[in-house]
């Protein structure tokens, strides 16, 4: 017989054990390679890759007045996919006129050749070296995808993704690539007071310009910088024609919508792509 003692200490022990469990997050689960995207995913202390089997198809051609931009992000695609040098690319711009799809339609034309996707939020961009690890026997092609991408002070994720785009002493490997988009282009904020020269700023910095420096280097690390700018009035009413054909319409009835296209992008405060989208979604199904 055990010392009893002994027996309610075990007991206790097992049940404290037991309710730490409950508190630690699952173990990941295993990694789906077979699925064509992946979003990184984090619990408490544990990170995976939660893959993406449900992707809104879209193709380059949907994507209207932008023929420069996909011109390139297709090029260096295409030379990543084959092995060639490519570089990192930095998409900013106005808002709506097609920087994330663009990317969503290189995976959608390129998924066949070994293209995959991985999407990483701004504040798991510290998980980075984690996800090159992942990634770095695979035979695919992946581009690491960042939506919206800008910092505050002080964030982790900068450092990170500085690192890993040109900086760190590691390589991140010839099978991946890190597509960003953002509306601003130097991705972190930047206030008059900085841009002193010589002079000694606000906190007793003797040379607070060179912190404008070093906010603007990230950005300066994609080796590719896409411009995306608003669209006027006639490119809308294209873009609104492209997604009305696509939805079945006729010309008469193209021709109908125009005004309530006009009215809807007044409304919205904007006449950028994805709003043009918007409106022929819902013109269609009310009256096709």
């Amino acid at each position: 017989m055990r010392d009893p003692d002994l027996q309610t200490l075990m007991a206790q022990a097992s049940r404290v054990l037991e309710q730490l469990e409950a508190w630690l997050p699952p173990a990941p689960p295993p990694i789906e390679w077979e699925a064509l995207a992946f979003r990184w995913q984090r619990r408490g202390a544990r990170g995976w890759l939660e893959a993406i089997h449900s992707i809104a198809p879209i193709s380059p051609e949907d994507l209207q007045h932008i023929d420069a931009q996909k011109e390139t992000l297709e090029r260096n695609t295409l030379q990543f996919l084959a092995g060639k040098a490519a570089n990192n690319v930095l998409m900013t711009g106005a808002r709506g006129t097609g920087k994330s799809s663009l990317v969503r339609a290189m995976l959608c034309r390129y998924a066949d050749e070994g293209l995959r996707l991985i999407e990483v939020d701004r504040d798991d961009l510290q998980d980075l070296p984690d996800i090159l690890r992942l990634t770095s026997s695979r035979t695919e092609r992946f581009i690491i995808f960042c939506d919206d991408l800008s910092f505050d002070e002080g964030e982790a994720g900068y450092k990170a993704l500085k690192s890993v785009l040109d900086g760190s002493i590691a390589s991140p490997g010839d099978n991946v690539l890190i597509y960003a988009t953002s509306n601003r282009r130097h991705l972190m904020p930047e206030y008059h007071h900085e841009n002193l020269g010589t002079q000694m700023g606000a906190q007793g910095e003797i040379h607070p310009g060179e912190a404008v420096e070093e906010k603007v280097s990230l950005s300066e690390r994609f080796g590719l910088w896409l411009s995306f700018y608003p669209f006027s009035q006639d490119r809308y009413l294209d873009i609104v024609h492209h997604w009305l054909h696509a939805a079945g319409c006729d010309e008469a009835q193209i021709a109908e919508a125009r005004t309530e296209a006009l009215q809807w992008a007044l409304h919205r405060g904007s006449r950028s792509g994805r709003v043009a989208r918007q409106f022929a979604r819902d013109w269609a199904a009310r009256y096709v």
